[in-house]
């Protein structure tokens, strides 16, 4: 791989996905720089940046934000995972936020099918720990601070664009069963449309409540007897022993790699940091061009190792707790690489959801932070004293395989697609990146640094065609974006093609800050309904 080039060229673009709406998708700035997956949220991490906080608390802010006006995407129901560089103690931390299995989940109680909604698939929410730990350790405004952008958020409303009336419809007939309804369809029963106002008082509510109170309320106060209560009337497994057991995140040290010559840091199990290092490692062994996803030799190469990667993920699942005492990480190891290279060059001869919002600020601080109720709208089920939904969770648990480090027990944190990512040069970050999409994730990632290193500006790297291969063989990619030589080839080589839309919502939403001297740039992906934008002053 080539160094990345120390100039980049930046673009203002209007959303190609988004036509009603101009969106600064691209941005450049003196004192800083955020990008999240909604322009609300963006401009409430902006805010945060002008008065004085540092990027932990822009992305704290930003991150209740998004639970806000991205709420089928995360909120205070779900759980969250940061990749952190410290600038004044030089500290690279990966928080690890995992929410955990009830006490109540016992083993054959329960099968994977019963908990892909309801109360029942919900695990012990660690998103308000996790915010508030990340704040009260590396921030420097108070939480009651960075909470009121997003109640103001809740109170005002936001307007329902596109894509949340999209996605609204999609699950409309799962809402439309549960007190999702009272919450996010007009009349209980239908989508609202584009440009409706959608408000929150509920949860603006509680949010002051928690701006008041301090999160330990939300596990061991009146907040934790209203999830109880819901609960037990409503057969979830969630008690308030449960919850006074607070899912703290644990401070984890975060894998290592290069991206040739600089260095990269991202999330460790029970994230997926993993495959995206092993992805790196296998291309670092072919020459650029034939790893090329914009040529159609170069799609098939990139599938594979993005196949490959993925089969080696599931084979060596490791317990976080376990991972670090592991002598021989294969998945690491740039000899194993080295081998699969080669054995992908061979074979190429012989023919839910989650949100992520990354930051830097003018002191050197960056996070990159990514948050999920697991898969859209989540368990689909609402707190209605306190207004938000609840996670899924206990659908990403393994319920066959007693020996899986995932298998649902109690107190087993759930396995984890998150990659945040931080890659310096020397010792300051020069690009913070992450992406939701669950399996999507690494490969969205690994294809904007592939296209940085090509030379393509921030933007032009996360907006350009995208193409991901599952565990099967199956390729789904952006097909009219492509050139017409892509499918053919991959076919040829026995992928099975599923062709989506351009600018596709199912390959991953990248946000990504970049540091080019003293200008910062961002970028924010055009797929959903994101912004770029730094400081003025």
């Amino acid at each position: 791989m080539t160094r990345p080039p120390k100039k980049t060229k930046t673009i203002n673009v209007s959303s190609t996905a988004l036509p009603w709406r101009s969106l600064q998708r691209a941005s450049v700035s003196r004192h800083g720089m955020i990008a999240t997956a909604h322009h609300r949220a963006t401009e409430i991490g902006i805010e945060i940046l002008e008065r004085g906080g540092n990027a932990i608390d822009a992305a704290v802010a930003s991150a209740f934000a998004l639970g806000v006006c991205e709420p089928a995407a995360s909120g205070l129901g779900g759980q969250t995972m940061m990749l952190i560089f410290h600038a004044p103690t030089r500290k690279k931390i990966a928080l690890d936020g995992s929410s955990r299995a009830p006490y109540r989940a016992v083993p054959n109680s329960l099968a994977r099918e019963d908990v892909r909604r309801g109360y029942t698939a919900t695990t012990v929410p660690s998103t308000p720990a996790v915010l508030d730990y990340a704040l009260r350790t590396y921030g420097t405004l108070s939480l009651k601070r960075v909470l009121a952008p997003a109640i103001e958020l809740a109170e005002d409303g936001y307007e329902v664009t596109p894509l949340h009336r999209t996605l609204t419809m999609r699950e409309r007939k799962y809402l439309k069963l549960t007190n999702a309804a009272k919450f996010f369809l007009t009349d209980m029963k239908k989508s609202p449309p584009v440009g409706y106002r959608l408000r929150q008082p509920i949860l603006a509510e509680t949010f002051r409540r928690l701006g008041r109170k301090g999160v330990k309320d939300f596990y061991t106060g009146a907040m934790a007897t209203s999830i109880h209560r819901d609960m037990v009337r409503n057969g979830g497994l969630i008690r308030k022993d449960d919850l006074a057991q607070i899912p703290w995140p644990i401070e984890r040290r975060p894998l290592a790699g290069r991206l040739g010559p600089a260095r990269l840091f991202t999330m460790p199990p029970p994230g997926a940091g993993r495959t995206l290092i092993e992805m790196l490692n296998i291309l670092s062994h072919f020459q650029p061009h034939q790893y090329d996803p914009d040529t159609a030799k170069g799609a098939v190469c990139f599938a594979e190792v993005n196949r490959r990667a993925f089969l080696d993920r599931r084979d060596r699942p490791f317990d976080p707790n376990f991972y670090p005492q592991v002598e021989e990480r294969k998945m690491l190891d740039i000899d194993y690489a080295k081998r699969v290279a080669r054995q992908t060059r061979n074979r190429i001869r012989s023919h839910g959801e989650t949100t992520h919002l990354s930051v830097m600020d003018r002191d050197g601080n960056a996070v990159a932070l990514t948050q999920s109720i697991e898969n859209v709208f989540g368990a689909c089920v609402v707190n209605e004293e306190l207004g938000f939904l609840y996670n899924n969770y206990m659908y990403a648990f393994e319920y066959s395989d007693y020996s899986h480090p995932y298998f649902m027990r109690p107190g087993a944190v759930p396995w984890a697609s998150v990659a945040p990512t931080i890659v310096f040069h020397g010792r300051q970050p020069w690009l913070v990146i992450g992406s939701p999409g669950s399996e999507r994730i690494t490969p969205s990632i690994t294809q904007v640094l592939i296209r940085l290193l090509k030379g393509y500006s921030l933007y032009e790297a996360i907006e350009a065609p995208r193409l991901h291969c599952s565990l099967d063989g199956r390729v789904s990619l952006e097909a009219d974006r492509f050139g017409p030589r892509t499918i053919p080839a991959l076919q040829r080589l026995g992928f099975d093609i599923d062709e989506r839309e351009s600018y596709s919502f199912y390959l991953g939403c990248v946000q990504a800050v970049q540091r080019n001297g003293k200008l910062f740039h961002g970028a924010a992906d055009p797929r959903r309904d994101g912004a770029a934008g730094g400081p003025r002053k």
